[in-house]
């Protein structure tokens, strides 16, 4: 990463979170909207579409597209984004693989807060197998909330007795609403976009006074992951939620799964947005797509 880089990203992201303030709900998905829109889409053809009873939008390569598809779950704290927040990640993979990708608009929270979103993105995975698809075919991925959504929907399918997805690939995941790693700690006030309190206020719209401790809300705490596809999780070193994709790394471990924990330093929350703009950015989206070849082509 050139010193160049790193000062216009940080330029970009200004001084980072000064405290927190709750805001309404309706003014940080605006807020959240206005951000996103800044980062570079690739060009791709995009088509609105129903999947699982929720809309979603079927964003296809250009050029020759192959066989697999990549079923996207954007980022957002569970209450903020929609898939359009998240196209140039979703956009990013699609021309970089040749795979389509389909990307849900789940239920948000606090209107809809847990489980709406899993059962949306399980209805959306059922729809997929029931339109003949192979699950071996099928790749989850994800960022923050998303990425959280890419490991809790493969719990959630291994429950109701369906087969799991072929790959996962988590962009910064979010998998402890516990919030015990360490990192929530010794990262605040070097994450430029989080501060521990806010994340307790969008964690408390999610939970809806439920109890954090189960295995479909921390994950990398609780989750036993034995049977679980291939897990790749990329993430930044000045992130609050580091060690939320370490410790689901050491739990992949344990139950004897397939896992390459993807850590860059220096880098924020979510960095594969920044494509053009981070070297690291596109080489990590070039790893995630390699990644996404060797598992769904196998």
């Amino acid at each position: 990463m050139s010193k160049e880089q790193r000062e216009a990203i940080a330029a970009l992201l200004g001084q980072g979170p000064q405290g927190f303030e709750p805001q309404p709900v309706e003014q940080m998905r605006e807020n959240f909207a206005r951000m996103m829109a800044q980062f570079t889409v690739p060009q791709v053809r995009t088509t609105g579409t129903e999947l699982g009873e929720r809309p979603a939008v079927l964003v296809e390569p250009e050029g020759e597209q192959r066989p697999g598809t990549i079923l996207y779950f954007h980022g957002g704290s569970f209450s903020l984004g929609s898939p359009q927040t998240a196209m140039g990640l979703t956009a990013g993979l699609v021309t970089r693989t040749g795979y389509r990708a389909l990307s849900l608009d789940y239920r948000l929270a606090p209107e809809h807060p847990f489980p709406a979103a899993i059962e949306d993105c399980l209805a959306a995975y059922r729809a997929l197998l029931d339109d003949g698809a192979s699950a071996q075919s099928i790749a989850f991925a994800g960022d923050s909330a998303g990425g959280g959504l890419t490991v809790t929907t493969t719990l959630a399918a291994r429950k109701a007795g369906l087969p799991v997805p072929g790959a996962i690939v988590a962009f910064s995941p979010g998998l402890d609403h516990t919030r015990t790693g360490a990192t929530m700690m010794t990262k605040a006030g070097i994450d430029p976009f989080f501060t521990p309190e806010g994340m307790a206020h969008t964690g408390e719209m999610y939970l809806a006074g439920q109890n954090p401790h189960q295995e479909l809300l921390a994950p990398a705490v609780l989750a036993d992951l034995t049977g679980f596809p291939p897990l790749l999780l990329q993430v930044g070193t000045n992130e609050l939620l580091l060690d939320d994709s370490v410790r689901l790394a050491q739990r992949a471990r344990d139950a004897e799964v397939d896992v390459i924990l993807d850590v860059t330093a220096g880098v924020p929350h979510v960095f594969q947005a920044f494509t053009g703009q981070l070297d690291e950015s596109d080489q990590a989206l070039a790893r995630a797509a390699l990644f996404l070849a060797q598992r769904l082509d196998a």
